[in-house]
């Protein structure tokens, strides 16, 4: 029985987009999608069902940081069978090339954080995205002529850093970014023989200083989301086909 999502079975679609701010779940279920149904608001924890061009969507809140995502990622998948996981969401640029409010797809996220290690015995283990949600979303960006960026990112465990200039080192290695997130979706989709893809708008960029609003930050991620519906709507309509 699911402790976080109050969704009743088959509220909740096969394909889900998670942004970590509830209130990003919202506007895109009421802007994107039709014939909306809200399913959570356990914690202020919204998740939505509705229609995006004709397939069955949810978007669910992740709220931030790799444990919450744990929470919700695991529920859905162990209670609710969800096939699917599209992360979106913000990050902070790490490279000079990469200016605010571009896309970035994380083909692979690093990571700070001891909850890997705890899980693999004190070992690495590189957290990957799937395959087939990243090859539908670089078919999306090119077709569509999406400026972006694919590569590793980091998801961190601490916001505030003590020491500010500590993100260089993941640069100098070719980390195109940061975020909070990623490592542990991507980690629990391979634990459940699930796909998951995290796609990640620059809101904030490390080496420049600079960065968006927290109204951008809510609202004005359109390009990022209208990539992560098609890409859901491309992989549930092939898999409806696969049935």
């Amino acid at each position: 029985m699911s402790t976080h999502i109050g969704a009743q079975p088959g509220e909740i679609a096969e394909t889900v987009l998670m942004p970590g701010d509830p209130l990003r779940a919202q506007f895109v279920a009421e802007n994107w999608l039709s014939d909306v149904h809200q399913y959570n608001n356990v914690r202020g924890m919204l998740g939505f069902t509705g229609l995006w061009k004709g397939e069955r969507i949810s978007v669910q809140g992740s709220g931030m940081g790799m444990p919450s995502m744990a929470i919700y990622a695991t529920e859905l998948m162990r209670f609710f069978g969800v096939q699917r996981l599209i992360r979106i969401g913000s990050c902070g640029s790490m490279q000079s090339e990469i200016a605010l409010r571009e896309l970035i797809l994380a083909v692979s996220a690093s990571t700070n954080s001891a909850m890997n290690r705890s899980r693999f015995g004190g070992m690495d283990y590189a957290a990957t995205a799937s395959w087939n949600l990243l090859r539908k979303a670089l078919a999306v960006v090119e077709e569509e002529g999406i400026p972006f960026h694919a590569g590793s990112i980091l998801s961190s465990d601490t916001f505030y850093d003590d020491d500010p200039s500590q993100w260089k080192v993941w640069a100098r290695h070719g980390v195109l970014a940061v975020e909070m997130e990623a490592n542990q979706l991507y980690t629990l989709a391979a634990r459940h023989g699930r796909e998951a893809l995290a796609l990640l708008t620059v809101s904030d960029s490390l080496v420049q200083e600079k960065e968006l609003s927290a109204q951008d930050r809510q609202t004005g991620f359109h390009q990022m989301v209208e990539v992560a519906l098609e890409v859901a709507r491309r992989a549930q309509a092939e898999a409806s086909k696969t049935e």
